[in-house]
């Protein structure tokens, strides 16, 4: 009896390694969506775009989320390809260990984040995190993390600064026309944002603005 209870116990204690590991992986989902992925860029521009119309509360977080998730698994696709065909398939079957799979799965991660950040940037965490790149190593996670979302933020600054200007035009000649009719007392806003959400809808303004942002990945 004895000797059957230890038997047991070590054809499943591995069981509880594996639940941890798959609940601490599923914990960092978000941070890995947020810190690895397009995702950023994108919801920045996205609620740029929100800001620059004028509607602070259309279309609703949840719908700007939504849509961002969505652009961001059509950007990651092919990176998501190659994960699954080098890292979980295999795993899957049981040709490679766990610590194989999850050091397949970060090599396409980092060659998407490697294309999208700045040298500087790289030189700046470098410096920062006392760190540097080894020929055997590359550059480590605690300098490319960093260096990759500041990069994220800067482009979608760049591409919502962009955006933003025809809605700051529009803005300024619905209030030059106001005050030159002597309507003072009618605020612009409420003349100037029917006639941005008219013109945004007759360009197809978020076809143009997705497609726009999902083109600069490199």
């Amino acid at each position: 009896m004895n000797a059957w209870l230890s038997l047991a116990a070590r054809s499943h204690a591995g069981v509880p390694v594996d639940v941890l590991v798959t609940l601490t992986l599923l914990s960092l989902a978000p941070f890995v969506l947020v810190m690895c992925t397009s995702f950023v860029r994108i919801a920045v521009v996205l609620s740029l775009v929100r800001s620059a119309i004028g509607a602070s509360a259309v279309p609703p977080n949840a719908a700007l989320n939504g849509l961002a998730l969505v652009l961001t698994i059509v950007v990651m696709a092919p990176t998501l390809r190659a994960i699954q065909h080098d890292a979980i398939e295999p795993y899957a079957h049981g040709r490679i260990t766990q610590d194989a799979a999850m050091l397949r799965a970060a090599a396409p991660l980092r060659t998407f984040m490697l294309r999208q950040t700045r040298a500087a940037d790289i030189a700046l965490f470098e410096r920062v995190a006392g760190a540097q790149a080894t020929p055997s190593q590359g550059i480590p996670a605690a300098v490319l993390l960093p260096a990759f979302a500041v990069g994220e933020l800067r482009s979608g600054f760049a591409i919502g600064f962009a955006l933003y200007l025809p809605f700051v035009a529009i803005d300024l000649a619905v209030a030059s026309i106001l005050m030159g009719l002597g309507m003072v007392m009618l605020s612009p806003p409420v003349v100037s944002l029917p006639v941005k959400l008219l013109l945004f809808v007759m360009v197809d303004g978020w076809a143009l603005v997705c497609g726009g942002v999902a083109s600069s990945f490199r």
